[in-house]
């Protein structure tokens, strides 16, 4: 009780700003009605509840679950067994990760079902596992996490200059929406699985991290690849507003999410019982404390994502279309840094990477520091998208671009950890939060802007908060890196 009392407190402090600047806007440039302020409130509530269960049940389950399935990965010691591990895994976890299922739905209104969701999901879902085989081969094999990292963007910029531009959006705002509150506290736990049992302990440490950054890369590569690949596929925006009238029910979304979280956690679970069947053979009572974390996550997870579904999305939307309408370029832009800033503070997989990040450094990278430098990180993302919705011929790759050059020129002057724990923060930092909230509030002002696109101005936002934590995080290594070096403290650079 004590924990989950303290995870509550957790929870309480980093939502408690979003409700707040909601309801300052509500009072003054931005007024709600009265149905969107009940479902705001009504749904503050349930994530509140939601992600602190959801905080507790993934220690208790999700956590071990990955860490015992990656070791067991490892201890077969055998190349295709790694492979086909990880494209089975990628798969699986991606496939029902709820925020792809968000913006999929998104993509498929705004093109009026030109890019349906079950390409955009399947497509996705593959380039994951790929990226995911790789991954566990890099940490098992010991191959370069900067070499691995300036290969992949090098593919990922011959396939931005191929695809067309509404794609890009599309492409780079799927690699943050695949990496959300299922997916992450699962492939970070998978990593720690296979990294301890290297016998090198600093790069046991290293290779903690990274996996969650590689797999957002292949949602990119997937579909860049369906823009090559279908150059016949022509798409227009469609009305994101239309038929938005706020009257979406509690009950009815908590039973569509009901059932995709149970395709979600079902087939990790019943992969994980097989393998304790056949290799690990736990306790029953440590069995029992797995399965009791499974469906306190399950349970958190309805809870968060039914409230973020229901009472975010809507008057995200229409705070974004306010704020250009009342206030104007600047306005729009100021509030838009201040969303971003308090919204990663509720962000699930926030809370279970910076745990993991004190936890494998023994508390040298302090959670606080990264917190902060991913609020930082992430408020100017959403400010810049607001500037390029305003700024008429600002397109989103003069921002990615030399934005990504700038993250990956940064991996040459920081210790390995932190290239790892910078390109998991980007796809940490765009959780369901940043695919609700945040992607709703983009398509509002879009949609209000004069001469804005809301296919391609509107989609993108959650690609620039996937890029600004890479490039803050390590800006924050090299910090770390220059006083470990006057304190004499190892800096874990290969």
């Amino acid at each position: 009780m004590i924990v989950l009392y303290n995870k509550l407190k957790e929870v309480l402090m980093a939502v408690s700003p979003i409700v707040v600047i909601v309801l300052i806007l509500h009072f003054t440039i931005t007024p709600l009605e009265s149905s969107q302020l009940y479902s705001f409130l009504t749904g503050s509530v349930m994530i509140i509840l939601g992600l602190t269960i959801f905080l507790f049940g993934v220690d208790l389950g999700i956590s071990a679950i990955g860490r015992y399935i990656g070791g067991a990965v490892v201890k077969k010691n055998s190349f295709l067994i790694l492979v086909f591990s990880g494209l089975l895994l990628g798969f699986m976890i991606s496939v029902a990760e709820p925020d792809l299922h968000i913006l999929a739905g998104q993509v498929d209104i705004a093109t009026g079902g030109v890019l349906s969701k079950l390409l955009l999901v399947v497509m996705v879902s593959f380039g994951i596992a790929i990226m995911l085989a790789l991954g566990f081969i890099r940490i098992v094999y010991n191959i370069s996490i900067k070499m691995m990292f300036l290969i992949i963007y090098g593919v990922i910029l011959v396939g931005s200059i191929l695809a067309s531009k509404e794609f890009i959006a599309i492409a780079f705002d799927a690699s943050g929406a695949t990496t959300g509150a299922m997916t992450v506290p699962f492939m970070l736990s998978l990593a720690m699985g296979i990294s301890v049992l290297r016998k090198d302990s600093k790069s046991s440490e290293a290779d903690s991290f990274g996996l969650v950054g590689l797999a957002s890369a292949g949602a990119i590569i997937a579909v860049l690849a369906i823009s090559i690949f279908s150059r016949s596929m022509g798409i227009e925006s469609a009305d994101m507003l239309a038929g938005q009238d706020g009257r979406i029910t509690f009950f009815g979304t908590m039973g569509t999410v009901a059932g995709e979280i149970l395709m979600a956690l079902l087939p990790i679970t019943l992969v994980f019982f097989m393998v304790n069947k056949n290799h690990l053979k736990l306790s029953k009572m440590k069995m029992r404390s797995i399965g009791a974390g499974v469906i306190y996550t399950y349970i958190g997870l309805v809870l968060f994502l039914t409230g973020v579904n229901t009472g975010f999305m809507d008057v995200g939307r229409t705070v974004g279309y306010e704020a250009v309408v009342k206030g104007g370029g600047l306005t729009v832009i100021i509030v838009g840094f201040m969303i971003g800033f308090v919204t990663i503070l509720a962000e699930p997989a926030v809370y279970i990477l910076t745990h993991q990040i004190e936890e494998v450094t023994s508390g040298f990278i302090k959670r606080k520091s990264v917190m902060g430098a991913l609020s930082i990180g992430v408020g100017m993302s959403v400010a810049l998208s607001m500037a390029r919705i305003m700024i008429g011929p600002l397109e989103l790759w003069h921002i990615l671009l030399p934005g990504y050059i700038i993250g990956i020129g940064l991996m040459y002057f920081v210790p390995d950890l932190f290239v790892g724990i910078a390109f998991d923060s980007g796809g940490v930092a765009s959780g369901p939060m940043t695919a609700t909230f945040i992607l709703a509030f983009a398509q509002g002002a879009a949609s209000a802007a004069e001469g804005a696109d809301v296919l391609a101005d509107g989609f993108g936002v959650i690609a620039m908060v996937a890029m600004t934590p890479v490039i803050a995080l390590q800006i924050l290594g090299y910090i770390f890196k220059l006083k470990s070096k006057k304190v004499g403290v190892a800096d874990g650079s290969s």
